[in-house]
C-alpha cells in the first residue's frame, strides 16, 4: 500500500531558504535506506505558496487567488511516496525523517492513497484505469536518430549552429570499449552523436560501411515560433542543399518551408499560426 509522506511548511520552507549541505547529505542518505529497501516511489520538494496559486469553486464558478498564503501550517513544502506492506511499517519509515530538517522541529503528515480495487467496479472506473494504463505505455521521450556515411561529426555541429543548441554527446569507435572491431580508417567515425536544443533533441551516428542508405519518406520537422529566424534556420541548413518548397505563408503557418540539407537529411521548417 502506498503512503505519502508530507513535509508541512514552516517560515523557512515559505522564506525559500534553501536547505544546507547537512541536511542535503542527510536527506539524500535517508532517500537511499528508501531505496536499498525497495519502498521509495516519488518524492520532491515544493517551491513557496509564493510561486502557488488556489482555485476555488463556488457553485461551480472558479476565483483564482495568488500566493503566498497565510496559513503556513496548513501548507505543503515537500513530500515522499513510499510503497509498503502497512501503515505501522508507514510510521517506522517516517520516524527516521532526517531530525535536521527544520532544526528538528519539522512536522509531517501521513497519508494513505487510495487504491484502484477500493473502488465500486463499473463503466467509469474502467475508464480511469484505462488512462493509467495508457500513461504506463507512453514513452518517456522520443526523437530523430539519422545516419550519415562518415559525416555525423560535420552535420550534427551544424545542426546544433542553425538551431541555438548545443553538442551533448560526440563519441568515436576509438573511444568505446568496442574500438577493436572497429577497421583503422573507421576509429574517428561517430557511434553516437547527439545535440539538444531547449526541449527539442537530435541523435545520430555514422553508419558503417555497406549500411548507409539515404534517407527517404520522412522529414526531421522543426517548429520554430519567430518567421524571422524561422527564415534564418531554413536559409542556413538550405545552404549547399536542395529546396524542396521554398518558405512562404500558407493556412496553418505564417512561414513553412521544405529542403535537404548537404548531408542529405530532409527537413520540414514550420512557424504555425497560433490557434
Amino acid at each position: 500500500m502506498r503512503f505519502m509522506i508530507i513535509r508541512k511548511a514552516d517560515a523557512d520552507t515559505e522564506a525559500e531558504i534553501m536547505p544546507g549541505e547537512a541536511l542535503l547529505d542527510a536527506m539524500g542518505r535517508y532517500n537511499d535506506r528508501l531505496v536499498n529497501a525497495g519502498v521509495m516511489v516519488d518524492g520532491a520538494g515544493l517551491k513557496p505558496s509564493s510561486y502557488g496559486v488556489r482555485i476555488k469553486f463556488s457553485d461551480g464558478k472558479p476565483t483564482v487567488t495568488d500566493g503566498p498564503f497565510t496559513e503556513t501550517k496548513e501548507l505543503i513544502a515537500g513530500y515522499t511516496v513510499i510503497d509498503v506492506a502497512s501503515q505501522d511499517e508507514a510510521v517506522e519509515w517516517a520516524l527516521q525523517w532526517p531530525s535536521l530538517d527544520g532544526d528538528g522541529e519539522a512536522e509531517l503528515e501521513l497519508r494513505r492513497f487510495f487504491e484502484m480495487e477500493e473502488f465500486t467496479q463499473g463503466d467509469a472506473l474502467d475508464r480511469i484505469a484505462n488512462q493509467f494504463d495508457r500513461l504506463q505505455r507512453q514513452p518517456s521521450g522520443t526523437c530523430p536518430y539519422l545516419f550519415f556515411p562518415g559525416t555525423c561529426r560535420e552535420a550534427m555541429e551544424t545542426y546544433a549552429d542553425c538551431l541555438g543548441g548545443h553538442v551533448e554527446a560526440m563519441l568515436t569507435h576509438a573511444e568505446t570499449p568496442a574500438a577493436g572491431e572497429a577497421s583503422p580508417e573507421w576509429q574517428d567515425k561517430i557511434i553516437h552523436a547527439c545535440i539538444r536544443a531547449g526541449r527539442w533533441q537530435l541523435m545520430a551516428s555514422d553508419a558503417p560501411p555497406g549500411y548507409y542508405e539515404r534517407p527517404q519518406g520522412f522529414s526531421v520537422q522543426v517548429a520554430i515560433d519567430d518567421p524571422a529566424r524561422a527564415e534564418q534556420a531554413f536559409n542556413r541548413l538550405a545552404e549547399g542543399g536542395e529546396i524542396r518548397m521554398p518558405m512562404s505563408e500558407t493556412f496553418w503557418a505564417h512561414r513553412f518551408g521544405m529542403l535537404v540539407d548537404r548531408f542529405g537529411t530532409p527537413w520540414m521548417i514550420n512557424c504555425e499560426t497560433p490557434a
